[in-house]
């Protein structure tokens, strides 16, 4: 699929929960959040009517994101039966690692293809401080239970605070180097404004708005054409593709801000 900029739409991030097994300070307030109801959530079969249908247009790739996935009841089965869709050439996740040690076996053997791991610095008073109530030890025993599974080329998503975590880069270059992980740098931003995802930091994400290739599914049924973006469109399933085609149709040339959805219903 190509959207009227002449970008090729071929990769599909699916958020399958709102729900968290962490409130980090960037991207949950300390309060909580008003959770959607189970009934408002896309069931599994749902998600992989979307990606079909996707894969269908020319999506290739698919992540699967959150809130936090693993702690979706049963997620290796949803990973399974996109694993056996016609065209799409991976299936990823990003996780925040604090239940991979459980499900890492899991996922591999229902053919997860690579992993994205959620880890902002190495100092555990620090990793408790910015997730609020994190335990490092967890994410470091699903690290290593990653490698024990066979994955490979495994990345580690670090959000770049200045003033917090910024003087880490140089430890976390060396700890990915030592064990076989890719660092992507993320800006620190808020989605209400996408000059924020620009600062002097250097970072791989978020991609320039000219590259980008994405398409997102919200956990309630929606297609996301921009991360900062209002817009937003309900899938119907009573015809798949056109939705999708609307959707890419109407991704906007750049962002600018999204006021209606939080980080953690779309999934970064």
């Amino acid at each position: 699929m190509f959207d009227s900029f002449n970008r090729k739409i071929d990769y599909l991030r699916i958020s399958v929960t709102d729900r968290c097994n962490l409130r980090c300070t960037y991207c949950m307030p300390a309060a909580g959040i008003q959770l959607k109801r189970h009934a408002d959530i896309l069931p599994y079969e749902r998600i992989v009517e979307v990606a079909a249908a996707a894969a269908d247009l020319g999506i290739r790739k698919v992540r699967l994101t959150g809130g936090e996935p693993l702690v979706r009841r049963n997620i290796a089965f949803l990973v399974r039966e996109l694993k056996a869709l016609p065209g799409l050439s991976e299936v990823s996740m990003t996780s925040n690692g604090v239940l991979l040690d459980l499900l890492a076996g899991e996922l591999k053997q229902a053919g997860l293809d690579r992993l994205n791991i959620s880890l902002d610095t190495l100092d555990p008073d620090h990793y408790r401080q910015v997730t609020r109530n994190g335990e490092i030890s967890r994410v470091l025993a699903g690290i290593d239970a990653a490698r024990i599974a066979g994955f490979t080329g495994s990345k580690i998503n670090m959000v770049l605070i200045p003033g917090f975590n910024d003087h880490e880069v140089a430890a976390m270059k060396d700890f990915c180097r030592r064990n076989g992980l890719q660092l992507q740098r993320i800006h620190h931003y808020s989605l209400h404004d996408l000059r924020t995802a620009r600062s002097g930091l250097e970072a791989e994400r978020p991609l320039s708005c000219s590259i980008c290739n994405r398409l997102r599914l919200t956990a309630d049924g929606k297609l996301k054409p921009c991360l900062f973006s209002d817009l937003e469109f309900p899938v119907d399933f009573s015809d798949i593709r056109s939705s999708l085609e609307r959707a890419v149709q109407a991704k906007p040339q750049h962002g600018i801000a999204c006021a209606t959805r939080q980080n953690w219903q779309i999934g970064g």
